[in-house]
């Protein structure tokens, strides 16, 4: 092993064949496994889910002979499900947790190993660090334990099934999908050739609303796009759609479907701030629900701004749903957002759901009975306008450290024209800036890149803010 097997923003990532063998994938795998008997866990078994890309089922497949090499029960999924749909599974089966092999948003070449635990939200730091630890030792044997397919299936010790049927249950708890299949909407909906394909389509069949799906095949290449990441950049074939069909609202999700992007009628995009600022929107003012709001620190400020008017707290953590999904139970928050597009939602998981933001998104439409552009100007009227951007700037291993220590030593008193009114370091590098604004430098945790991010309120700003960001930073 070349490069060290580590657990990033959420799970470890590698380019297939190259770092991401099922060699790695097997050692990582039985460090789990010994996770789980340290900690008790392992008679409860482990769920083993997988996504679209190149060879996922084989990866999955090799993750449940090494977890049943140790005599753990395998609840193993007979198709791609997309990881909240896994999430959801083990609590219905009460299991340790679960394993998905996914690379999530990541170009086609990527694949990655999430770990949920029992409770189904991101791993929180200490366990991934537990996990780490037994990895290079692994690695060196050059050997795991493997209990081929088929006899660990003839031993009980893996069973195949589908995780719809239980998460279908779960989300009709939570949308009125009665009410949306009557609504007439005319929807669009991007499953960019990832795991959710089929999962919005299904659940409004059956009624007046209209649904178009559109990149619903398997694809591993993921073609016509960087990435699956829905992000405006890559939904140009949803943004025809749109207008093809004279549709209410184009909707995206992710390569494993756990994030959502919008279209709006128009074929414009709605960025993640202005959608999870809506959604917070949604439960406050239209489902009346009070609670927390927890935010991480790249996401808008519009969410401090719905805190003050409907007097709810708002918390702010470092980026990653291992640091938001633990803060939202603990405060009982009603959602918790972050800027990559994730939203989740108090009654269902501690985690990022695609499928139910979307049904969510719809549901608000369906009760104001507006459009999204309609929605926007209508948040805007309460919290103001917000305007947002963010540029990534790819790096050689070499640049990161000594662009950290360029940023670390920083100390503008003026960026783009705009006096600074503060500074944080959580998590990269933050400078408040005056009219309620923000500029941040942030290394990715899962690819090689320094990210520069800004909110203004004056959409002029926009581009002149991220320039001095690039000039602050030397690149």
């Amino acid at each position: 092993m070349s490069i060290p097997i580590k657990f990033g923003t959420d799970g470890w990532r590698g380019i297939i064949a190259e770092d991401f063998t099922f060699a790695n994938v097997r050692a990582v795998a039985q460090s789990v496994a010994l996770y789980l008997k340290q900690e008790g866990l392992a008679e409860r078994g482990l769920v083993v889910g997988y996504d679209t890309r190149f060879a996922s089922e084989d990866f999955a497949a090799a993750v449940a002979e090494v977890i049943a090499a140790n005599g753990i029960h395998v609840y193993l999924c007979d198709r791609p499900a997309p990881t909240p749909v896994v999430g959801y599974a083990i609590l219905h089966r009460k299991a340790a947790g679960s394993v998905v092999i996914t690379a999530s948003h990541n170009p086609g070449q990527w694949s990655g190993f999430k770990f949920r635990p029992q409770y189904a939200g991101s791993a929180p730091p200490e366990v991934l660090a537990q996990i780490e630890a037994h990895i290079p030792e692994i690695v060196a044997s050059g050997n795991t334990p493997r209990l081929p397919l088929g006899e660990a299936k003839a031993q009980g010790l893996v069973e195949f099934f589908d995780p719809r049927p239980a998460y279908r249950e779960q989300i009709a708890r939570l949308a009125d999908l009665e009410s949306l299949r009557a609504a007439g909407l005319r929807v669009v909906v991007d499953s960019m050739h990832g795991a959710g394909a089929g999962y919005i389509r299904e659940q409004l069949s059956g009624g007046k609303t209209q649904v178009w799906e559109i990149r619903a095949e398997r694809n591993p290449v993921f073609p016509g796009m960087h990435n699956p990441e829905p992000i405006a950049r890559n939904l140009a074939p949803l943004v025809q759609a749109v207008r093809r069909h004279k549709a209410d609202v184009g909707l995206a999700t992710d390569g494993d479907a756990d994030r959502l992007g919008v279209i709006d009628e128009r074929g414009r995009f709605l960025n993640q701030h202005q959608v999870f600022a809506l959604l917070a929107y949604y439960l406050l003012e239209v489902r009346g629900q009070r609670g927390a709001l927890v935010k991480s620190l790249t996401t808008t400020r519009m969410i401090q701004s719905l805190g003050k008017l409907y007097g709810v707290l708002v918390f702010e953590t470092a980026v990653g749903f291992k640091f938001l999904g633990p803060k939202m139970t603990a405060e009982d928050a009603i959602i918790a957002g972050e800027e990559s597009g994730g939203y989740a939602f108090r009654g269902h998981l501690p985690e990022r759901d695609g499928v139910l933001s979307a049904l969510y998104f719809l549901d608000l439409m369906a009760r104001r009975g507006r459009r999204p552009s309609e929605l926007l100007a209508e948040l805007y009227e309460k919290v103001g306008p917000h305007f947002y951007d963010r540029i990534d700037i790819h790096l050689a291993p070499e640049q990161a450290p000594l662009l950290g220590e360029r940023l670390a030593r920083a100390r503008p008193d003026h960026i783009a024209g705009l006096a600074v009114t503060g500074a944080d370091t959580t998590d990269g590098f933050r400078f408040d800036l005056e009219g309620d604004g923000w500029l941040l430098f942030r290394f990715s945790g899962t690819e090689p890149l320094l990210r520069i991010y800004t909110e203004v309120q004056d959409e002029a700003l926009v581009a002149k803010v991220l320039q001095a960001g690039r000039e602050l930073a030397g690149i």
